[in-house]
């Protein structure tokens, strides 16, 4: 491939710079929840987007007071017709403080948000700084989407830059460096969150006569939920995803659940979630309407009840025959060494937001899933660098 030999040979001038990025990233706590330390990190991008020479805007959000919720988005390259690499920099809370000093274990960058995803934001942002200081026409811009808020639905990222009209803008794709795990994410399933808070009357045990049992009304809620629970799991998506038993729309009750303040007093308020997650074959709109559907028919029935909606986010997929897939696909069987495998996510993913504008988008990252989240986040550094690489190729296969 043209400009292959190039690229390589620039990115291993690079090697060293990428991690030490990479590494700074890791050092700094940008836990979310409550969203820390976010204008530190994108300062830190920020400053590294300057040395590298890459242009870009910083968009804040407003309504933050006290934990500022920034982005950036970088372009190189002209014309309107636009490829994204898009990623985010807050991780989950960490389980030991010890995971925001990064160190080096065996050939592995270890710490949080090593696999997801501060060091696959590092390669990105190479991959970019590659293409530019080898001086590679593109016919169109190389777009770089950094966010906030990811791990928590998108409110301070990407959400409200579709809301601003600066998501997604000119786009003809889209992919993003989730630990994938090797495989390609072409699909996504959706989510409905919901917190229902069952209503009683407080009462004495010895009176409990004249109270009204908060905990058993849950469970008749709970009951008609399983009914609907029944229906929804008999649903498979025609998405490929392993193991196959995931393959089965979903409705989880009791995530959560709270209520009572004693053993001997009736509860008189009690409350659980339900997490809904549906397949790409499936609505946000219908699915969510089925619920409330569910829930009204028990408060005609004199159940009180609150309900709350903590989240909500559609489905998306895309072929994996799409131009973008096959070029993807194709990088990376040339730098890996072997075709990767096209499966749906089973959580949400921020391809979302481009899918539902049309835009075909994609995540794949060098960051092993089973790790994401836990205490021994971790990441092969050689993963880093074939994952710029794969970056790098795909950009240059579909704008050169």
């Amino acid at each position: 491939m043209e400009y292959d030999l190039a690229l390589r040979h620039a990115l291993e001038v690079h090697k060293s710079d990428i991690l030490v990025f990479a590494r700074d990233l890791i050092s700094l706590p940008s836990e979310n929840p409550p969203g820390n330390c976010y204008r530190e990190c994108a300062e830190r991008i920020r400053l590294e987007l300057d040395r590298l020479g890459l242009a870009y805007q910083l968009v804040e959000v407003p309504g933050f007071p006290g934990r500022p919720r920034c982005n950036l988005l970088s372009f190189h390259g002209d014309g309107q017709r636009t490829l994204y690499f898009h990623g985010h920099y807050d991780v989950v809370p960490a389980q030991s403080r010890g995971q925001f000093t990064p160190r080096i274990e065996n050939g592995k960058l270890v710490g949080r948000g090593a696999a997801d995803m501060k060091a696959a934001v590092a390669g990105m942002i190479y991959a970019a700084a590659l293409i530019k200081g080898c001086k590679i026409p593109l016919k169109g811009r190389l777009g770089l989407c950094i966010v906030a808020d990811e791990e928590t639905g998108g409110q301070g990222g990407s959400r409200y830059l579709d809301e601003i009209g600066l998501l997604g803008k000119d786009a003809f794709g889209m992919l993003t460096p989730e630990p994938t795990s090797g495989a390609i994410w072409n699909a996504n399933r959706g989510a409905i969150t919901l917190r229902i808070t069952v209503k009683g009357k407080f009462a004495h045990v010895g009176l409990q006569h004249e109270g009204i049992n908060a905990f058993e009304r849950m469970l008749d809620v709970a009951r008609a939920l399983q009914t609907l629970r029944a229906e929804v799991e008999t649903r498979r998506t025609a998405y490929r995803i392993a193991p196959e038993k995931a393959a089965h729309s979903i409705l989880m009750m009791g995530g959560r659940v709270e209520g009572g303040t004693n053993f001997n007093v009736v509860p008189d308020v009690c409350s659980f979630t339900v997490e809904r997650r549906f397949n790409p074959e499936e609505d946000l709109d219908t699915e969510k309407a089925r619920l409330f559907s569910v829930l009204g028919k028990l408060q005609e029935q004199g159940i009180k009840m609150d309900v709350e909606v903590l989240q909500e986010a559609s489905s998306s997929g895309v072929s994996e025959d799409h131009p973008v897939a096959q070029a993807l696909a194709e990088t990376v069987q040339t730098v890996v060494g072997e075709r990767p495998r096209f499966t749906m996510c089973p959580g949400l993913l921020e391809i979302r937001w481009y899918a539902c504008k049309g835009i075909p988008a994609f995540a794949y990252g060098p960051g092993p899933l089973e790790v994401s989240h836990g205490p021994d986040e971790a990441i092969e550094i050689e993963r880093i660098y074939q994952h710029t690489l794969v970056y790098a190729l795909t950009a240059v296969r579909l704008l050169s």
